[in-house]
């Protein structure tokens, strides 16, 4: 509505409108870059140019916002192809392993049913199975046991985004009558399991633990869900991860500790790792960008391997680092990891970055043959843990290894956690863009929205050399490890876990202790690249003899 100003009225429109108008040529103009807003930006980058330079440097910079607005017009969802494959293999190195062997599996004789039902909870993978295999209980009945502890426990920890129940119900009768005709798939024959929601699952929600995606329907499946349909192991949950694969906070709460439910469980494989300990199932799927596998495990006192990059297909799963990345099994042993990691590794054409090498594992291996290195100067260190991780390093000398003390590569790695944000920011550029990213519950200066952000600040120049420096430590990684089949070391000092996830090493991590208020710690056992075989032999070795893994949450062990 206009008000009238009499005979002032159409010159008071006409200033009005030329107010309007001036506004938005200034605002153009001040979208433009200047010689001042070089300047300033000089203070991000910490380079100084003189004027001259910076009235040179203006007009490219001017002519590269239409592209990156037309680029911005572009429809690119979450699985686009990032067509640069990270390989992290050392230049001139190769793997020849042998050919793939018959794993005998560590599959217990014998094996009864509980007098005290609960106790079933805890079985391992492996006892399980022995119980099928032997017809002493069906999948059917085996699925609704899980079922039935998710729904009456999960309202603790919250570690469920959606139950996949009538899928489960079908899956798990199938593997039943495959079984009664004779036909039997292996160790993960009609074992009930769950996944992170990052993984698709056609007809089924995957909400990637964010608000903005909570009603979201990817119509397809994940490879490595199709693998363990393959495996005949029955999927009946989608299990809570911090949003985008970040802590344990998501759309639905936080996704707690069973050991203490006042405390997260971690991320952001939160739901996976939780509901595993907890006995609500006896494995889940977790994926690790940086700390997502060990860090949970750690917490929840589960078992986790984070395999070799690009030995386990992410086709299907959400993308938050296309170099970083790695899909891996949380369990409640390392024999159960094995048998999981065997079902989902291997090419499947859709993830070019995965290698089809053999996992020749073999359950009894004599450390008495193997070099095995500790990471010394992490070892000596002063942190609140040390106790627990000086008497693993005992543990495994007792039971005869020769521990060689090697050191890791020193580069200037504290930003490097940019190289991941900026994988992220861009798979979720749509987010920022349209400013959807308010909906996320988390909204801290550390969070995803504020990350998304600040990393455009990052030149495209400082990113490639981030990348350059990856590659010095890779060949430097391999230089480390020149002299030993595998290494032990503090799970969160040391730089341990920042440097492997840069360099793609596999590692397993599992309870080493409790603390007095009864929490669980871990330690860490790291392998070379794409031999999962070794250090998961190793680590069985060390939890068969320390048997913490034995000890379960309190607050679960009852119906």
């Amino acid at each position: 509505m206009i008000m009238n100003f009499g005979k002032y009225s159409q010159l008071l429109l006409g200033l009005l409108i030329g107010v309007l108008t001036a506004g938005s040529f200034f605002y153009i103009y001040d979208r433009s870059v200047t010689t001042k807003t070089i300047a300033e930006a000089e203070k991000i980058i910490g380079l100084e140019f003189t004027e001259a330079q910076r009235e040179r440097i203006v007009q490219n910079l001017n002519n590269n916002v239409p592209f990156y607005e037309a680029m911005r017009a572009l429809e690119m969802p979450n699985d686009t192809p990032f067509p640069l494959y990270f390989d992290p293999t050392p230049p001139g190195k190769q793997y020849n392993f042998d050919p793939q062997i018959e794993i005998n599996w560590d599959i217990p004789a014998n094996v009864d049913l509980p007098e005290n039902r609960v106790d079933l909870a805890f079985y391992t993978v492996a006892e399980l199975s022995a119980l099928i295999r032997d017809r002493k209980i069906t999948s059917l009945e085996l699925t609704q046991f899980f079922l039935d502890r998710l729904k009456k426990h999960d309202s603790k920890l919250e570690s469920v985004v959606t139950l996949t129940e009538e899928r489960a119900l079908e899956q798990a009768a199938l593997m039943d009558q495959e079984l009664a005709n004779g036909k039997y798939r292996g160790p993960l024959h009609g074992i009930p399991y769950g996944a992170k929601d990052l993984f698709a699952v056609e007809g089924y929600k995957t909400t990637w633990g964010a608000m903005p995606y909570k009603d979201q329907v990817i119509d397809e499946t994940a490879t490595v869900i199709k693998k363990l349909d393959e495996a005949g192991a029955v999927l009946i949950a989608k299990m809570t991860l911090g949003a985008l694969a970040y802590g344990d906070i998501w759309f639905g709460g936080r996704t707690n500790n069973p050991w203490n439910l006042e405390q997260g469980s971690s991320g952001s494989s939160a739901g996976s790792a939780s509901a595993t300990a907890a006995g609500l199932l006896p494995f889940a799927l977790g994926t690790e960008t940086l700390g997502s596998i060990v860090s949970p495990a750690t917490r929840n006192g589960a078992t986790g391997l984070r395999p070799t990059f690009g030995r386990v297909s992410r086709h299907g799963a959400m993308a938050l680092s296309w170099t970083m990345d790695k899909v891996g099994p949380l369990t409640r042993s390392v024999e159960d990891a094995a048998i999981v990691f065997d079902a989902i590794r291997g090419h499947d054409h859709m993830d070019h970055t995965v290698k089809d090498l053999p996992f020749n594992y073999v359950k009894d291996i004599d450390l008495n043959e193997l070099r095995i290195g500790y990471y010394k100067s992490a070892f000596e260190q002063n942190y609140g843990t040390v106790s627990f991780d000086s008497t693993s390093l005992e543990v495994m000398r007792s039971l005869g290894a020769e521990l060689i003390p090697i050191e890791l590569p020193s580069l200037p790695l504290g930003g490097m956690f940019n190289l991941l944000t900026a994988e992220a920011a861009a798979a979720f550029d749509e987010l920022t863009l349209t400013g959807r990213d308010s909906l996320m519950v988390w909204q801290a200066n550390n969070a995803w929205p504020n990350s998304f952000r600040a990393v455009r600040f990052v030149p495209a120049v400082e990113w490639i050399q981030m990348n350059r420096v990856r590659g010095e430590l890779i060949i430097q990684m391999d230089k480390a490890l020149k002299d030993v089949d595998m290494y032990i070391s503090p799970s969160f000092v040391g730089g341990n876990l920042l440097i492997t996830n840069l360099t793609g090493h596999p590692s397993v991590v599992l309870p080493n202790g409790f603390t007095e208020s009864g929490q669980p710690v871990s330690i860490t056992f790291m392998g070379h690249l794409y031999d999962e075989a070794t250090v998961l032999a190793v680590a069985k070795k060390y939890q068969e003899a320390t048997g913490f893994h034995k000890k379960h949450p309190p607050l679960f062990m009852h119906e």
